[in-house]
């Protein structure tokens, strides 16, 4: 009997490892799905009393952002961030020592469209509130394109487009600010569609847009309650890019631009001042 119960005990000790390691994985996985909000929940239930939620007052300043989006565009969905000197996040450095940065907040919001015009916006509360004392610390933002397959049947959405404003002195999950105004923010930019093709790695077809900077201009605006985008499409000047086929030292990805030209000079994207040259030549003949 013994080596009967023996037997027994392994096979449900075993069984119970097994379950145990499937609630785990699970939890990661689950924990890895998580919005950003239930984390704060998960850290206040695991041990720490701190309430980690959002509670702006009723008297906050607020901060309107306000896109107006071309026909063919729609507004991307706002990432906003709140930080949090109060409520510290705490990581390792390289060296195993202990780092504190402030706690972040993120959330998503959607603009809402003003009646029936083309304008969308939303108001955000500068002050967080809570417990955390949460400050409005940064929000990224853009256009896409509406329906990517009216450029091809298997065309899909591309990069380009998009704005972060930083509102403090820290970083934008993206990176730093390239340019720093006084007062409100208001940005009017020219924009192109481009369509991009890639072979390597398995072939794909995006269509974005091809503007003055990165793929996200960024900002930096202490002093700002409004941020107005003003996207200006030039959907008849269409720029096509193709990689390579063979990856191979010499072969670099071509650019067609609107006027027929061609260029293989290394360059990843188009020539954004070139761009510009055509479509005012065109528009100086009409």
């Amino acid at each position: 009997m013994s080596g009967v119960f023996s037997i027994a005990h392994k096979s449900r000790a075993g069984h119970l490892l097994q379950q145990l390691s499937r609630q785990l994985f699970e939890l990661r996985h689950a924990i890895k799905k998580a919005p950003i909000t239930l984390f704060a929940v998960f850290i206040s239930l695991s041990g720490c009393a701190q309430d980690y939620s959002l509670g702006p007052p009723a008297d906050s300043e607020q901060m309107t952002i306000t896109v107006k989006v071309p026909e063919e565009l729609e507004a991307e969905t706002l990432q906003v961030m709140y930080r949090s000197s109060t409520c510290k996040r705490i990581t390792v450095g390289g060296s195993g020592q202990r780092v504190e940065q402030d706690g972040r907040h993120g959330i998503d919001v959607q603009l809402q469209r003003q009646g029936q015009s083309d304008v969308y916006q939303t108001k955000l509360p500068m002050d967080g509130g809570g417990a955390c004392k949460w400050h409005l610390a940064n929000v990224m933002f853009g256009v896409t394109y509406k329906d990517p397959t009216r450029f091809g049947e298997n065309v899909i959405g591309g990069a380009g487009g998009g704005v972060v404003v930083i509102f403090d002195h820290n970083n934008s999950p993206r990176r730093g600010a390239d340019i720093k105004v006084d007062g409100d923010l208001t940005i009017k930019k020219d924009y192109y569609p481009w369509i991009k093709e890639r072979f390597l790695g398995g072939y794909t077809k995006r269509v974005g847009l091809a503007g003055d900077g990165d793929i996200y201009l960024m900002y930096q605006a202490l002093q700002a309650r409004s941020v107005y985008f003003e996207p200006i499409l030039h959907s008849d000047f269409v720029v096509y890019t193709a990689g390579p086929k063979v990856k191979k030292e010499g072969n670099y990805t071509s650019v067609t631009y609107p006027d027929g030209s061609f260029q293989v000079d290394g360059r990843w994207g188009p020539n954004f001042r070139k761009l510009e040259a055509i479509r005012q030549a065109a528009e100086a003949k009409q």
